[in-house]
């Protein structure tokens, strides 16, 4: 007998239960990074963040699952859709609350449907996607939108009224280079040369920079990092600070082994910092600030540090998170980003789709200019 449950968070499922769904997908569905968001409170709440995770179960056994959240507003999604929403206020359309199938403040790929090994994966997108699109009706909710979404969700989806919305990111891609010095020779020498050039400026400012993996993360690292992501955040006009101190410590005890650190050190203190993620044969950047301003450092500590310990590792991409064109001329070309978007206003819905196909146009030549201009020379 299959029953279909709405939790009120992730913890409500045993953890090993849950992994095992989410098995070799990306680390920011498992168990350890969600319900510590959950325990952390930056979801739940007042946060505009309630977890609403659908469990599947056929006899007892979880078959499938849905990360879900009701949200109140649209901050720290990275699929902006600010402009649906005052547009449906305007017309006297309430837009929230509204339902996110996603991971919190994380504009990473990955499942946003979680099939047990054996199940018919594609009937199981249909059908949960079919119960959410009941529970948005049931609940007066303006509609679904699942971001980040892997690509062989689509197609069920779109079948049952989502619309596609096409995104870009910067990945950089291990072409098998042996060494740093590899990667460089891809360069045109204008390029090849700004990039040692930044590097040398770092080292000669007297910053040593280095990236530890795991358990080689000192507890005393934490706060650190903690600091440097405050930096970032309060620094910025678009800053919005999402997590806090209890959500770095929870990470620090449930989640050490997939945490990378870069750290940049001067006068024996740590200065800058970046915060990653590895999983398989990925590395994922999230977090980055610096307490002093050094030229270039931005630049070592996020990107050519961790594309020279991918290299160092095998690993075969580096995905170093939203926006940044300032990539594309440091060797990381454009990918496309999914997210699909059912709205349940027939006026609303209709005035998404002309608007998501013309920009779905603009956005696939985009990453095609991007490839046609990359800056690494054909292999």
């Amino acid at each position: 007998m299959v029953e279909v449950e709405t939790l009120s968070g992730v913890r409500e499922v045993p953890a090993a239960e849950w992994n095992a769904l989410v098995g070799d997908e990306s680390p920011f569905l498992e168990w350890e990074w969600l319900a510590s968001l959950e325990d952390a409170g930056c979801v739940g709440g007042a946060t505009g963040w309630s977890p609403r995770p659908i469990a599947v179960r056929d006899r007892g056994r979880l078959v499938a699952a849905v990360p879900l959240y009701v949200k109140t507003h649209s901050e720290g999604e990275f699929v902006f859709d600010w402009g649906w929403a005052d547009a449906a206020e305007r017309a006297g359309i309430p837009y929230y609350p509204k339902l996110l199938v996603g991971v919190p403040f994380t504009p990473v790929t990955g499942a946003r449907f979680l099939v047990a090994q054996g199940e018919r994966r594609a009937e199981w997108i249909a059908r949960l996607g079919a119960a959410l699109v009941d529970l948005c009706r049931e609940s007066d909710l303006s509609g679904v939108h699942v971001n980040f979404c892997r690509a062989d969700e689509i197609a069920a989806l779109r079948e049952i009224g989502f619309e596609l919305r096409v995104g870009v990111q910067y990945h950089w891609k291990n072409a098998g280079y042996a060494s740093l010095d590899d990667w460089l020779a891809r360069f045109r020498s204008k390029r090849r040369n700004q990039i040692r050039r930044e590097r040398r400026e770092v080292v000669e400012s007297g910053v040593r920079v280095e990236m530890l993996e795991g358990e080689a993360i000192a507890d005393a690292l934490f706060e650190p990092m903690f600091r440097f992501y405050l930096a970032t955040v309060r620094g910025r006009a678009w800053g919005r600070q999402y997590l806090n101190r209890k959500f770095f410590a929870l990470l620090r005890e449930r989640f050490r082994s997939r945490l990378r650190f870069v750290v940049a050190h001067a006068g024996g203190e740590p200065i800058a910092g970046t915060f990653n993620v590895a999983k398989g044969d990925v590395l994922y950047g999230r977090y980055w600030g610096a307490t002093r301003d050094v030229r270039n450092l931005h630049f070592e500590v996020c990107y050519y540090a961790a594309v020279e310990h991918c290299i160092a590792r095998g690993l075969a991409r580096f995905e170093p998170g939203a926006g940044g064109d300032y990539k594309q001329a440091r060797g990381f070309d454009g990918e496309p980003t999914y997210s699909l978007h059912w709205l349940a206003e027939p006026r609303l819905r209709a005035a998404v789709a002309r608007f998501l196909a013309e920009e779905r146009e603009r956005t696939q030549g985009g990453i095609e200019w991007l490839r046609e201009h990359s800056a690494l020379k054909p292999d």
